[in-house]
């Protein structure tokens, strides 16, 4: 089923499929909630599955010039509320994550676990930020080349057919709306703390040949909250539902039923 509701006078889409306790799924930078499609059909045989396309992606409507990670989390907050789940788990990939976080800090009375897929807890660097400004420039004047390159990085051995499927989804979204997550992502802060203290379990799923977060980067991460897993994908880049389908939803199945299992107090 395809929804949509009402954000900062924005209009927001997301996806509902299947029953049971939820998962919601945020997706990455340059994509949309239709990234998630096979994906969310596997794990909707186990969970109700909720997908969303963050503000200015897909059809979600952007919301200002400047899309920070706490908005994208608060909109998050909104479209679950909508839907009245209260206790669920989040499961971001990439910028998905940071705003997986972000939601982590703000509403952590909503989450059950918190799963960072292909993605960190740290704040980009003075270089990164710098690269940061460097793709709203390509963004703006270069949209088709820019895009081509970073769906190519995206994975570890690209495959035709997942290529053009991603390249059709990243079609589908603004200029503007693209710029407004980069800047948010830009001026993100680190949230290393909200690991550290979090009461809910954390799944970290990475993959061994990830161009865009380098595995022996993210590691020391893995370590820092006190109910953490870690999966390494070693045959995967930075699409580990793409390239270790598999082997990414049986991680997602197994914590996702531990994390319900787990007494709420």
């Amino acid at each position: 089923m395809i929804g949509y509701t009402t954000f900062k006078n924005a209009r927001i889409r997301y996806s509902d499929q299947g029953e049971g306790r939820a998962i919601v799924l945020l997706h990455g930078f340059p994509l949309n909630m239709q990234v998630w499609e096979e994906f969310s059909e596997e794990l909707s045989k186990h969970f109700r599955v909720i997908a969303i396309d963050l503000p200015g992606f897909g059809a979600s409507e952007s919301i200002g010039y400047f899309h920070s990670m706490e908005l994208m989390a608060q909109c998050v907050h909104q479209v679950m509320r909508n839907l009245n789940l209260r206790r669920y788990i989040v499961a971001g990939h990439s910028m998905g994550g940071y705003a997986g976080l972000a939601f982590g800090e703000l509403f952590p009375e909503n989450l059950r676990g918190l799963i960072m897929f292909h993605s960190s807890s740290y704040q980009d660097s003075p270089e990164k930020k710098l690269d940061r400004d460097r793709s709203i420039e390509n963004i703006k004047k270069r949209t088709k080349t820019f895009l081509k390159a970073a769906t190519l990085n995206l994975f570890a051995n690209p495959k035709d057919e997942h290529l053009k499927k991603v390249r059709e989804i990243v079609s589908a979204n603004s200029v503007r709306g693209m710029v407004e997550a980069t800047e948010g992502m830009k001026d993100r802060k680190d949230r290393e703390i909200i690991l550290r203290f979090s009461e809910f379990p954390v799944l970290f799923i990475y993959g061994k040949h990830d161009r865009i977060l380098p595995l022996e980067k993210m590691l020391p991460q893995t370590e820092v909250p006190r109910d953490t897993e870690t999966v390494l994908l070693k045959n995967a880049g930075h699409m580990g539902f793409y390239e270790a389908k598999e082997e990414s939803l049986n991680a997602i199945i197994k914590f996702a039923n531990r994390c319900f299992r787990m007494p709420v107090e």
